[in-house]
């Protein structure tokens, strides 16, 4: 599989990112998964995924209070994205393909007692991972995603695509000649970036050639019941209707795609009953303008996961 990796200098001096890079080979053509690691090796460990076309630095702010709570952050680039490699065709990006380079982190680093924080794609990959992956996982905090099948009713894609947003989108992602990822971020966050921040979602990808992976995954979310992905799909969604570990979600406000599927994910999911979920200003990219808030969600039902094990554990 052909790839390409950033040149280093391209991720320079970049505003309120200071952290330092770490890389996982996740295949045997030698592409490498870029993550950040910050906190005590020995704590509970806070799994934070992003989506499309954003990479770790959209958890910036998040990253520095989670630490500060005692928690080991572990924030991938997805492959395509950020500091990781990038195959440089578009049919080298598959949905099974990009579960799997995360998977291979995951099992590669021997994480255990995950509180997943899953945003667009970031929940996409990472709720199938936490049922493919049930025992390595303790919670789910999902903020603005879903985990889509393709199948209706009650699938929850007729508000995916409300207003068409979703399905412009994935146009969008296939037919321009430019991909403007900075100004995107910046237009889907609900705040206005600054030109250093934009200029930080753009890094990644010097020319046309690094920019595969973010054509390829608009086109690759389940529309259809035949799918490929559907039944891999279906399939964690058989875990997930059984999973009584603290679920929480924190959807902003401001979201055209996801906006309103915290309720479907709150009345199919048992261990989201009686959770104290909650609604934050932003856009999409709720990150950018909620951070503190979100951490601070994340660090709390990372605890009462703890609290529930605590609870569970007979003394000796």
């Amino acid at each position: 599989m052909e790839h390409l990796d950033t040149p280093a200098s391209r991720f320079d001096n970049l505003p309120d990112y200071p952290f330092e890079p770490h890389f996982h080979r996740v295949g045997p053509s030698g592409l490498r998964m870029h993550y950040v690691d910050e906190g005590p090796r020995d704590g509970r460990v806070l799994l934070m995924l992003h989506g499309e076309p954003s990479w770790s630095y959209l958890y910036r702010f998040m990253i520095p209070i989670c630490v500060a709570e005692g928690y080991r952050v572990i924030a991938p680039d997805l492959i395509g994205f950020g500091k990781s490699s990038k195959p440089t065709r578009i049919e080298d990006h598959s949905y099974r393909r990009q579960c799997d380079w995360v998977r291979t982190l995951i099992e590669g680093l021997a994480l255990q007692q995950i509180t997943l924080f899953g945003q667009d794609w970031g929940s996409l990959i990472g709720l199938r991972l936490a049922a493919e992956l049930e025992p390595r996982f303790a919670a789910v905090v999902i903020g603005n995603g879903y985990l889509p099948t393709g199948d209706l009713p009650g699938s929850g894609l007729t508000a995916v695509l409300k207003g068409g947003a979703f399905l412009a989108w994935r146009t969008f992602a296939r037919l321009t000649p430019v991909f403007p990822t900075g100004r995107l971020i910046s237009f889907a966050s609900g705040r206005m970036l600054t030109s250093e921040e934009r200029r930080a979602y753009e890094a990644p990808f010097p020319d046309p050639r690094y920019e595969a992976g973010v054509r390829a995954l608009p086109r690759l979310v389940p529309t259809r019941p035949d799918d490929p992905a559907a039944e891999d799909n279906r399939a964690a969604w058989r875990v997930l209707e059984r999973w009584h570990k603290p679920f929480v979600t924190a959807f902003s406000t401001g979201d055209p795609i996801f906006g309103g599927l915290d309720r479907l994910l709150q009345r199919r999911i048992p261990g989201a009953q009686g959770q104290a979920h909650q609604r934050v200003p932003g856009g999409h990219f709720l990150q950018e303008v909620s951070g503190p808030a979100l951490a601070q969600i994340l660090c709390d039902t990372a605890r009462e996961a703890q609290l529930s094990v605590s609870h569970l554990t007979p003394r000796a």
